[in-house]
């Protein structure tokens, strides 16, 4: 080979990837800029009517971000599942609102698979980097990389009921959330500013509160799933967060706040 391939052939290499990075960071703002169609918007409305409450400055990105989700999940039916539009828009638009106003982002997760109903994995509660929600059965996992697993029936009923403090793909995406660190254990990488004491103080208190809760019988507002450990303290309050949001406020007031600063976001005050 001559010399001048021989630097050549590097120089080739370099700007492939050079290009490859700017139309994959291209690709990326057009779609963070893509509205959803008409449809679309009638569809998410309906399934996930919590997205009727965002503030308007919100709605353009929440809807960027549905359709940079969707360019990058595969969803996946199992046990006979047809996936259709509407199941996506729905997971996705549910999905999206944990990092509507936040710059981070799902990086590592590329399927979604989803069950028909409540399924049994014939796993244990915890499996490595897996944390799976166990109740009567599955309603979903989230491994650390992904995939994420749903019951699709769970996932439609949770993003139906936006008040009842349940849903499933919130609790699982806030797993996700929480596994960005490398670690899936009620840490989250913080908002700029944001401090490890503080949130670190708000969090324990409000767990062992619910727990102490739970054992005695008393009823909690974060679902008495939260008391397993750190992590699924996390999820669910995150679910209680968006889903009950003044009675968080009211309850919890530092927990309340520390998510508010986390997630960039203040539904108390979404009508």
């Amino acid at each position: 080979m001559s010399p001048w391939l021989l630097l050549l052939v590097p120089l080739l290499i370099a700007a492939f990837f050079v290009y490859r990075s700017r139309a994959r960071r291209k690709k990326r703002e057009r779609l963070l800029a893509t509205p959803l169609t008409a449809e679309q918007r009638r569809i998410v409305e309906q399934l996930v009517p919590l997205v009727t409450r965002l503030p308007k400055s919100l709605r353009a990105a929440h809807e960027g971000k549905i359709n940079l989700f969707l360019d990058q999940v595969t969803f996946r039916g199992k046990n006979g599942v047809e996936v259709t539009e509407a199941m996506e828009l729905s997971i996705a638009a549910q999905a999206c609102l944990l990092i509507v106003n936040s710059p981070l982002w799902y990086d590592t997760i590329r399927n979604v698979l989803l069950y028909p109903a409540v399924f049994d994995t014939g796993r244990a509660r915890h499996d490595g980097n897996l944390v799976h929600e166990h109740r009567h059965g599955t309603l979903g996992e989230s491994w650390q990389r992904g995939p994420v697993v749903l019951s699709w029936n769970d996932a439609l009923h949770g993003g139906l009921r936006a008040d009842d403090g349940e849903n499933v793909v919130i609790h699982e995406f806030a797993h996700q959330l929480d596994s960005l660190t490398g670690d899936t254990n009620g840490i989250p990488i913080l908002r700029k500013g944001q401090t490890y004491a503080g949130w670190e103080k708000a969090m324990l208190d409000a767990f062992h509160a619910h727990v102490a809760k739970v054992e005695t019988g008393e009823p909690t507002l974060i679902d008495p799933y939260g008391a397993t450990n750190h992590e699924e303290f996390f999820a669910e309050g995150i679910v209680t967060f968006f889903e009950r949001p003044q009675a968080l406020q009211s309850h919890e007031p530092a927990l309340y706040a520390q998510f508010a600063e986390l997630l960039a976001v203040d539904p108390a005050k979404w009508n």
